[in-house]
């Protein structure tokens, strides 16, 4: 299936528990159907020293949520909104807004 949601893009997370809070997408998994988020869904992994000197820290993790569970921002309106597609002047396929109707978001 493929996603219309980018690398790149703005988007909120609309379920579960880091609802509301929105983010850039940092990467897009379309064979799991699952999405990281910047800033939702983040976990803290405590990691060991592996060489002389070094130390132990506690790292902030990005983890995927699922790609039904958020929505897009629009980049023109500023609203969530579902992605429709529609072609440009030159007949190329764009994503379009459904609430503003502005292509290219």
């Amino acid at each position: 299936m493929a996603t219309l949601i980018k690398k790149g893009d703005q988007v909120q997370v609309q379920s579960g528990k880091a609802r509301g809070k929105t983010g850039k997408v940092l990467a897009v998994r379309p064979k799991d159907n699952r999405i990281v988020v910047e800033g939702a869904n983040s976990k803290q992994r405590h990691t060991k020293p592996r060489k002389q000197g070094e130390k132990g820290q506690i790292v902030t993790v990005e983890r995927s949520v699922a790609l039904a569970s958020v929505m897009l921002v629009c980049s023109s309106c500023g609203k969530t909104t579902r992605i429709g597609r529609g072609r440009d002047e030159k007949g190329r396929v764009t994503r379009v807004c459904k609430k503003c109707g502005k292509s290219g978001i």
